[in-house]
């Protein structure tokens, strides 16, 4: 039942409330309405309760949606607000992804307690991570380094790492810029030596499809140039048939009039890496993704991939 107050689902972590109230913020101040025409509704999901194993072993992708995409269907919410890179591929039926806000930075950092750089942490140091890519990327650049598992929120992954759990983590800057704790970051990593997540920094909102009531809403929200580089990265992704269990990274950019585009698959112990860069214009978002995609995969070769399911 359609109520006047405008549903907005998210999970629970202090980023998802930042992301949500990001959110809300840009539709009041676009359509001139007060925060109580709003009601944030809080949904736990898969991703956030499974800490005891990583996301590739507990099913991969659609952890953090699952949820609120049941939420949608049953009319409990009227919008759902992601971090794009968690949102999988092909989305269930009746579904949309009806608009991205601009995205903040798309950079990695590192967090040291031994070391302010990733690079001069001590021979065979502990690295948490619970993404395949940054530790794909961090042992291409360290394969003497010994990562462990840091499953949780920002804050939970940060007082793992002052407790003496590992020696250096690393984390989306894009995150700590949204909960104003960008300061802890010891170093900035570059995009072009360690490529970030497909879809990292970008939020997105997902709605039903046909809900013109919500379409319109967001549409004014909608960030063009954001929509056009995710659109290239997400048809890369889904050209790998990516998931968790993956290493994928890369970053699409406009520029002008054109969209550049550079993505990497790497093997799990970054041993072995294949880059990809395509340009073209940006009505052919998709298609420069899902061709760089093709073509990554020929040059890897099929044993490339055999380590990966």
């Amino acid at each position: 039942m359609q109520t006047d107050v405008i549903r907005i689902g998210t999970r629970g972590s202090a980023l998802a409330l930042a992301q949500a109230a990001e959110t809300r913020a840009r539709l009041m101040t676009a359509h001139a309405l007060p925060e109580e025409a709003f009601d944030i509704v809080v949904i736990s999901t898969s991703g956030d309760r499974i800490q005891d194993r990583s996301l590739a072993n507990a099913g991969g992708k659609g952890l953090f949606t699952k949820e609120l995409e049941e939420a949608l269907f049953d009319n409990r919410i009227d919008l759902a607000v992601h971090s794009s890179k968690d949102m999988p591929t092909i989305l269930p039926d009746r579904l949309e992804i009806s608009a991205f806000l601009e995205r903040e930075d798309v950079r990695d950092v590192f967090i040291g307690r031994a070391a302010k750089r990733l690079e001069d942490l001590p021979q065979g140091a502990k690295l948490g991570t619970s993404s395949l890519r940054r530790q794909a990327l961090a042992l291409r650049m360290r394969p003497d380094l010994n990562v462990s598992l840091f499953r949780g929120n920002v804050q939970t992954r940060l007082s793992k790492l002052e407790n003496g759990e590992a020696e250096g983590t690393l984390l989306a800057l894009a995150g700590l810029k949204r909960l104003q704790l960008e300061s802890v970051a010891s170093e900035v990593l570059p995009v072009e030596r360690f490529p970030p997540a497909l879809g990292q920094g970008a939020i997105c909102i997902e709605s039903r499809i046909g809900d013109e009531r919500i379409r319109k809403l967001v549409d004014a929200i909608h960030h063009e140039e954001t929509g056009i580089a995710l659109a290239c990265e997400r048809a890369f992704l889904a050209a790998l048939d990516g998931s968790c269990r993956t290493p994928i990274a890369g970053h699409a950019a406009v520029v002008g009039s054109r969209l550049e585009f550079h993505g990497m698959i790497l093997t799990p112990d970054g041993s072995q890496a294949h880059e990809v860069a395509a340009k073209g214009p940006v009505l052919d978002a998709a298609w420069i993704g899902t061709d760089a995609g093709s073509r990554v995969r020929d040059k890897a070769g099929t044993s490339f991939f055999e380590g990966w399911g």
